[in-house]
């Protein structure tokens, strides 16, 4: 009787160690289920993936201004974002339509011109020959081309084939962006209307991912989209908008294509100085010492403006150093294009606090666990 009772408790352990196998195999088989289905997921997602990610971006950055409209229609979500998709359409379709427009009619009549046979290159200007390095070549090149255009076609058919080969995948490029953007803009507005729920899913989400934290590293994600599109976006436009009158105002020689680089290069986080300095240089040397005084002293608080506001709204309401958020403006948009925009500051944003959460876990630190300051920047920062 002794025996079999040593036997049997020989053989706990054993069976003890056959269940553990057991329940861990158990698990690395679910566990294989649920990833093949996110990966199954995931792909199937993959190609909406973009367009997702800018309308939460977009309803994220327009939200506040959403619930204030609602609030003035009489408590109408649907109606005021009607409103900001449509308002937002008007701006992103109105110049692209004029642009296409003005490139039919110049394509029209250069058609035109072919098909008569009355078109010429005009012979290079004198001032090309004065060009440093490359000024006598360049002027040879063109009244070579000018003085017998269909030649210099069949010569160079070759890289102009290629050249228009490149063109035309590059418009086509372009042309998908604006349509995917176009989608994202309409799908922010479906985001907006139902702004709550989709704030309390995303919070149930990161409460489940990393309690009280996660919740907090939400919200100041929302909060750093808000301030990027604001201290980025709102700077870049009001800079465009005031060079664009400073050029209008002292009638600038190609003052649509120097507005246009103006926004580029803002939101490139350039600043509009590669613009503006060349242009007060020409203005000296080409205007009366009155009027390029004039235009000096306009033109150089609109290149530092940026400077002044950008710190003052990226910050807002934030714990986050203004460096941090600076270098993933910048390293953002230099690796990821626009997106990495928003992406960039919201990534390391939440590192930097995962960081001082983890050098410094404190409960002494005053700073809030989630990085926005104040209750009230808590509750306007809904995650969308």
């Amino acid at each position: 009787m002794n025996l079999e009772q040593t036997r049997g408790e020989a053989l706990k352990p054993a069976d003890i160690m056959q269940t553990s196998i057991e329940t861990r195999v158990s698990d690395l088989v679910r566990l294989g289920i649920i990833a093949l289905f996110a990966y199954w997921s995931f792909r199937l997602v993959a190609p909406f993936a973009l367009i997702v990610i800018w309308s939460a971006i977009l309803a994220i950055a327009m939200f506040p201004l959403h619930q204030m409209l609602a609030r003035a229609l009489g408590n109408r979500p649907v109606i005021s974002a009607t409103i900001i998709v449509v308002a937002c359409l008007l701006l992103v379709i109105a110049p692209l339509s004029l642009v296409a427009v003005n490139f039919a009619d110049a394509a029209q009549a250069l058609i035109g011109r072919l098909k008569t046979d009355n078109f010429a290159l005009p012979s290079a200007p004198q001032g090309i020959r004065e060009w440093p390095v490359v000024g006598e070549r360049v002027y040879a090149a063109w009244n070579q081309i000018a003085s017998n255009l269909a030649a210099s076609i069949t010569k160079f058919q070759a890289p102009l084939r290629e050249i228009a080969g490149v063109v035309v995948t590059k418009l086509a490029s372009i042309g998908a962006g604006l349509l995917g953007f176009i989608v994202s803009v309409v799908l922010s507005g479906f985001l907006m209307t139902t702004g709550e729920r989709m704030s309390a899913i995303v919070s149930a989400l990161a409460n489940r991912v990393a309690g009280d934290r996660g919740v907090g590293f939400a919200k100041l994600a929302a909060t750093t989209v808000r301030n990027v599109s604001r201290g980025v976006i709102g700077v870049a436009f009001l800079q465009t908008l005031l060079c664009g009158l400073c050029f209008v105002i002292f009638d600038l020689p190609a003052r649509g294509a120097l507005t246009f680089a103006v926004f580029i290069l803002c939101v490139m986080q350039i600043g509009p100085g590669l613009v503006l300095i060349p242009a007060i240089i020409w203005a000296w040397f080409s205007w009366p010492v009155s009027t390029s005084l004039a235009f000096t002293l306009i033109a150089t608080p609109i290149t530092l403006l940026d400077n002044v506001l950008k710190p003052l709204l990226m910050a807002r309401g934030l714990t986050t150093p203004m460096p941090v958020i600076l270098i993933g403006v910048i390293g953002g948009t230099l690796s990821y294009g626009l997106l990495g925009l928003f992406l960039g500051p919201i990534v390391l944003s939440v590192f930097y606090e995962l960081l001082r959460s983890w050098a410094w876990p404190s409960p002494k630190d005053d700073r809030p666990a989630n990085g926005v300051e104040g209750d009230d920047i808590v509750d306007q920062t809904d995650t969308c």
